[in-house]
């Protein structure tokens, strides 16, 4: 089995949820953990926790925070064609790398 690289998904990159109860969510990632091969993606697969009070959080009580997604689970949507996408690598005459989008052939970076 071939191991893709998760880290085509990078941070601030808008990625539409494709698999799970987010079903067809459009958001933003905020953290990666390329050990664990997760996002966390705004007001995505929120979970709730259960407090106790404390100095940072006098009144406790019931929070809710985004819970970690599979980068499996997540397509990336390409900034020139507004579509989800999946991404391509490829090393430039420079030496550097560059994502592009696999249906209309730009770099999704933005440099």
């Amino acid at each position: 089995m071939q191991k893709q690289d998760s880290t085509r998904i990078k941070k601030e990159d808008k990625v539409k949820i494709i698999a799970g109860k987010d079903r067809g969510k459009i958001g933003k990632v905020i953290r990666v953990d390329k050990k664990k091969n997760r996002l966390l993606v705004e007001k995505a697969n929120m979970i709730k926790r259960h407090v106790k009070p404390s100095m940072k959080n006098p009144q406790g009580g019931i929070m809710e925070a985004e819970g970690p997604i599979h980068w499996s689970n997540v397509m990336i949507i390409c900034s020139n064609c507004v579509k989800p996408a999946r991404i391509r690598v490829k090393t430039l005459d420079s030496g550097e790398k560059a994502r592009i989008c696999s249906k209309c052939n730009e770099t999704m970076d933005s440099k």
